[in-house]
């Protein structure tokens, strides 16, 4: 007898178990054509995105390049104008920047353009270009901050121009630039008549950027301000 209790429940566990199976095939099976349509649409899809980015994407990245190499020579020779607009033959940045610019060299474009501004006086135009340039290394991305307070500082906006120096000198952190930067904060301080902040810039130069070309020339600085305060 007590055999088969024990049996009863063990019987009863393998049913429930075929029962939900079969239960899961019908589903199946009723549902099969939903399956393969919603297989089918991932799929579809997951070739969509491989053909944009081999197709489309890449082929756009690779053209961009190409065309801006005419901008690109005349930038190195200093034509600024012709990099900027380009000639008869030949797009310039700016085209670059319409046609192209979501590609990296769309992006990379802004950057030129926003020199090529800046050298041809045109600083309000330098500073929304190199705003709009997007640069994940930090020495290049430094350049283009740094280069919006040179702007700003030839339109006497010297406030601003502090601002993008120190942020310069933050997101290069490192001896080759920094104290470049940093450099710059200070004589903007002095500038503004913020001697006290001059004076903290300067020191700082000294102590943590030690046998660079600021550091040992920033001395005389330091003295200077010191007189004054």
């Amino acid at each position: 007898m007590a055999k088969n209790k024990k049996n009863v429940p063990e019987n009863d566990s393998f049913k429930s178990v075929e029962s939900a199976l079969s239960r899961a095939e019908n589903f199946i099976e009723t549902n099969q054509k939903a399956f393969m349509y919603g297989l089918g649409g991932v799929l579809v899809l997951v070739l969509l995105v491989i053909g944009y980015f081999k197709l489309i994407r890449e082929p756009r990245i690779q053209e961009a390049w190409s065309e801006a190499y005419k901008a690109e020579f005349y930038f190195e020779r200093d034509s600024f104008n012709l990099a900027l607009n380009g000639d008869w033959a030949y797009p310039g940045f700016l085209e670059i920047i319409d046609n192209y610019g979501r590609t990296p060299m769309g992006n990379a474009a802004k950057y030129y353009a926003g020199v090529c501004y800046m050298r041809l006086g045109d600083f309000e135009a330098a500073i929304d270009m190199l705003e709009d340039f997007k640069s994940k290394d930090p020495m290049v991305g430094a350049m283009a901050v740094c280069l919006i307070g040179d702007a700003n500082m030839e339109l006497g906006n010297m406030d601003d121009a502090l601002e993008y120096y120190l942020k310069a000198a933050e997101k290069a952190d490192n001896e080759f630039l920094s104290p470049i930067f940093l450099m710059k904060a200070g004589r903007t301080c002095e500038l503004l008549g913020d001697n006290k902040q001059a004076l903290e810039l300067y020191q700082r130069i000294d102590k943590e950027y030690y046998e660079t070309p600021q550091q040992q020339e920033i001395e005389k600085y330091i003295k200077r301000v010191e007189m004054k305060l």
